[in-house]
């Protein structure tokens, strides 16, 4: 992978908020949450909130928008309900809250997914985005697309030692205006 870890510089953990989307899933056998929170905590970052809500848009935005106001929270990363049937909400969940949304994210994530699955990527509405300085991301809801996001993009990402650039270094200038 292009890019390198500057060792010149500390490692900075984030808090990261798990949100599982799931109208059957429970804290028991949510095997997509406890994938990303045991690859949050082995790079080093902080679980800070983590909840399971139904798949329903006034459920999912409610929970962002307090996450978002959270100030203890720097990103959320969400697994679940990304797909193209009738109860898969999200991504327009996330849409409904974003105040600029990276594109570049669910494309990076589909075309390292093609590699692995397919055309079958194309099921996938993986997004994210940025509200309130806060970093959002949706992903699909099984295990190994999780382990995909999570060590082909927000490892790196959510890294503030990784070059060329990086999510966190641009914390503090979220919400510049």
């Amino acid at each position: 992978m292009p890019g390198r870890i500057d060792e010149t510089r500390p490692f900075l953990p984030v808090n990261i908020a798990l949100l599982t989307v799931s109208d059957t899933r429970t804290a028991a056998d949510d095997r997509s949450g406890n994938t990303l929170a045991e690859l949050a905590t082995a790079a080093g970052h902080r679980i800070a909130a983590r909840q399971i809500v139904r798949d329903d848009v006034d459920a999912i935005t409610g929970q962002l928008r307090a996450w978002i106001a959270d100030p203890q929270i720097d990103v959320v990363i969400a697994t679940g309900g990304t797909g193209v049937t009738g109860r898969d909400v999200t991504p327009e969940a996330f849409h409904s809250v974003y105040e600029k949304e990276i594109a570049g994210f669910g494309e990076l994530f589909r075309w390292l997914s093609y590699a692995k699955i397919g055309t079958s990527t194309i099921q996938s509405r993986a997004t994210a985005g940025v509200a309130g300085g806060t970093y959002l991301f949706a992903l699909p809801g099984s295990p190994g697309a999780c382990r995909d996001a999570w060590e082909d993009i927000l490892l790196h990402q959510l890294d503030n030692r990784f070059r060329p650039c990086n999510f966190v270094e641009l914390m503090p200038r979220l919400q510049e205006q």
